[in-house]
């Protein structure tokens, strides 16, 4: 009897197992089947001092293809790097790329990335109108970042951790920042906010945030671009941001814009990959005054009459 009962047993327990791998296998077949390059939804990191130029990306893509949704994690650059490594994100679109150090461990899983350059933007320095500085020097920055009193004013950024203070960082080889001449507050609007009320201050944002907070910041008439100083080649000439002197490099305080595809299959991080690397998405780039990384194409209608 006893031997009767384990018999059972045994037969029970296989059939559970068996049935518990066809539902497992049913699970990751479904999975696979509600996702593909144009279907799905896709968690991403976004550097918030691009997230305008991302937003616009994101609106147009949903609004052609309806089976996608493109779910933003918009954070300070450090936040937004630490959420890809964790995995909370799978695809990232940043300033930098990924350090050998922050890859190590997408390499022991054999996960190979996709990135690619998708827009060029600038780092704004921005005063008071009623400061007497019209132009600043890119050694100004740095003697401020490292407590030397260069100039009787203070650098503001957005945030402790941004893409734009590390971009001045690494720029300099700079470990730490002294406090006694800089300030960090929350947001790209706080800085245009403190700039507007203080005259000896200098405020440090991304140029893709200044485009997009002009039109909408209410004492923007308080405030004023600064030229950099660009000396590359002997030559000494102060240079505003824009489309024109990014694309010449003129403009000194250039940085590209990177998508970082991290998914480990063939999902909808390709298809978003591929709108934003092409023609559409570079045409939103250049309407947003950023440089794109291709120029897109100008369609030309010939007609053999004219009406």
């Amino acid at each position: 009897m006893k031997v009767v009962n384990w018999t059972y047993a045994v037969m029970f327990l296989s059939f559970s197992l068996a049935g518990c791998g066809n539902s497992a296998n049913q699970e990751s077949q479904a999975k696979e089947d509600s996702e593909d390059v144009l279907k799905g939804s896709l968690q991403v990191g976004v550097d918030e001092t691009i997230l305008p130029l991302f937003l616009e990306n994101k609106d147009v893509f949903e609004s052609s293809y309806y089976n996608a949704t493109i779910v933003p994690h918009p954070a300070a650059e450090v936040r937004a790097i630490n959420a890809l490594i964790k995995g909370e994100t799978n695809f990232a679109v940043l300033t930098r790329k990924l350090t050998p150090e922050e890859s190590k461990s997408f390499e022991q899983r054999s996960i190979k990335p996709f990135i690619y350059p998708i827009a060029y933007d600038g780092i704004v320095l921005v005063t008071n109108n009623a400061s007497i500085d019209t132009s600043f020097t890119v050694v100004d920055v740095m003697a401020l970042l490292k407590g030397d009193k260069a100039k009787n004013t203070k650098l503001v950024f957005d945030n402790v951790n941004s893409s734009v203070l590390r971009y001045f960082k690494h720029l300099g080889a700079i470990e730490k920042i002294a406090s006694n001449n800089v300030e960090a507050l929350t947001s790209s609007e706080e800085v245009l906010q403190e700039v507007a009320d203080n005259v000896d201050k200098i405020g440090a944002i991304s140029f893709n945030q200044y485009l997009y907070l002009k039109s909408s910041f209410k004492e923007i008439d308080k405030i004023r671009i600064l030229s950099v100083l660009n000396d590359e080649g002997g030559k000494h000439r102060y240079v505003k941001p824009s489309q024109a002197t990014l694309s010449t490099d003129e403009y000194p305080l250039k940085r590209a814009i990177f998508v970082l595809n991290y998914q480990p299959n063939f999902g909808l991080g390709v298809g978003f990959s591929a709108f934003l690397t092409g023609d559409r998405g570079q045409r939103i780039v250049l309407k947003s005054g950023l440089l794109p990384a291709t120029m897109p194409g100008r369609e030309i209608i010939i007609r053999d009459r004219i009406n």
